[in-house]
């Protein structure tokens, strides 16, 4: 079912339950006005009956029902009758012999007052002295024009109910029809909205309802999923030239060296370029494969304890190794109480370290890297700095996009994944890199990790 038909039966059963309830509240008032009403002209003609049957004096008892009969407030199919402490009939004003129940007789005499009705006659009685003796007065009538006017209210409401429950469908299906437009416009624009128009937007109505801000929303997806299809796109572009070039270089030496009839040194020297554009290749391809699944779903990555300290000493000793004369300073408050430990993942944080300090020590002018760790009950913070040329706010900016290499990159090995690969590493541990120029000379890459 549509939300329009939903909408439209939900508003009709809400209408019908209103209506149907001011109706049956109407009904039953007016029914007991009526019904009160016309109790009190049945008493008043009980008291009128008694009060001209106790002073009749030479009244015999047939003038007194023709003058009950012939008064001007007599009621249609209008009985009196009188009766004695014994429940003996003393007078009647008809000629019906209508039989009055002697339990209902005992019950007025009990309550002194009582209204019942018998099908469409009602009845009224009333216990009344007279010197030393007890009368039972009940007087009795069909209220013929306050049935009719029952009848007659009953009808109204019932068709008025009916005539309410038609207008009102009609108008909720022009206002629901009206107020759904929107939806449906969304509905219309967002199928037209496919790759290749991706820079299509839904219009924003002029007011701030919920459906404008619906559509402020959606844009907002579709930017996030808009940005996220160009990165890819431009992920796939760059990460395809870098490994193109690595791959031409392979192929062309490999093929020079099938061609030519060199010697072996010159054979070792050109297997052990293979062997560099490989690993390289092979660095470059771990690092994708590691940026890749950063963000993919489902990930069941296994957190543990580590030092942070002896991880960083750990990725330090490695390149010393690779690189002898680099110069990497490692700082610590060793007089601090807390011991600089977190959670986090040994594999990931190895390899985000060892990133962020063979970018130290590459762009570093004199291939040295000082590192400060800072450490607190809440959080470990380490700054990276070192000499490098001067960058500009612009390129300070997209440092840490996938294939983006600064200006002080040049006729440095690299592929512009290292960086981004640290960011994510770290956002995954709900940590942060921030990088800054300290003077026209350094620079600061700082780290900070929750523990």
């Amino acid at each position: 079912m549509s939300i329009r038909l939903q909408l439209i039966s939900l508003y009709l059963i809400i209408i019908t339950v209103l209506v149907s309830l001011f109706s049956v509240s109407i009904f039953f008032q007016s029914e007991n006005h009526r019904k009160n009403e016309f109790k009190g002209r049945l008493k008043d003609e009980a008291i009128m009956a008694s009060t001209i049957f106790f002073n009749k004096n030479e009244i015999s008892p047939e003038i007194l029902k023709v003058l009950d009969k012939n008064k001007l407030t007599t009621l249609y199919d209008e009985e009196v009758f009188i009766f004695d402490k014994n429940d003996q009939i003393v007078y009647e004003s008809g000629e019906d012999k209508i039989a009055i129940e002697k339990a209902k007789i005992t019950e007025v005499r009990a309550s002194r007052e009582k209204y019942w009705k018998n099908h469409t006659k009602e009845f009224f009685g009333i216990k009344i002295k007279n010197g030393s003796q007890e009368f039972i007065i009940i007087s009795s009538a069909i209220d013929k024009y306050g049935n009719l006017k029952q009848k007659n209210l009953l009808f109204t409401l019932f068709f008025g109910g009916l005539i309410v429950l038609l207008l009102s469908s009609l108008a909720g299906w022009f206002f629901v029809k009206r107020m759904l437009q929107p939806i449906q416009s969304i509905i219309t624009k967002i199928d037209n909205i496919k790759s290749p128009q991706m820079g299509l937007r839904l219009e924003l109505g002029k007011s701030n309802d919920e459906f404008t801000q619906l559509s402020i929303r959606f844009n907002r997806m579709l930017d996030r999923l808009q940005n996220a299809f160009l990165e890819q796109k431009a992920f796939v572009s760059h990460a395809s030239h870098e490994l193109r070039t690595p791959l031409t270089s392979i192929t062309g030496q490999i093929q020079v060296s099938l061609l030519a009839d060199d010697d072996p040194d010159e054979l070792k020297k050109m297997i052990k370029s293979i062997l560099e554009d490989v690993q390289n290749l092979n660095m470059l391809s771990n690092n994708l494969l590691d940026l890749s699944s950063l963000n993919a779903e489902n990930q069941n990555h296994s957190f543990s304890l580590i030092n942070i300290l002896d991880k960083l000493s750990r990725v330090r000793n490695e390149i010393l190794k690779k690189q002898p004369k680099a110069t990497i300073n490692l700082h610590f408050e060793e007089e601090s109480d807390e011991i600089p430990e977190l959670l986090a993942i040994p594999s990931l944080a190895y390899t985000a370290f060892l990133n962020i300090i063979e970018n130290g020590v590459k762009y570093a002018t004199d291939k040295t890297l000082d590192i400060w760790v800072t450490n607190s009950k809440k959080e470990i913070t380490i700054a990276f700095q070192n000499k490098t040329l001067e960058i500009n706010e612009n390129d300070l900016d997209k440092i840490f996009e996938p294939f983006r290499r600064g200006p002080n990159s040049k006729n440095k090995s690299g592929h512009g994944v290292g960086l981004p690969l640290v960011k994510g590493i770290l956002e995954l541990h709900d940590g942060k890199i921030e990088v800054k120029m300290v003077s026209n000379s350094e620079i600061l890459f700082l780290v900070t990790l929750p523990k």
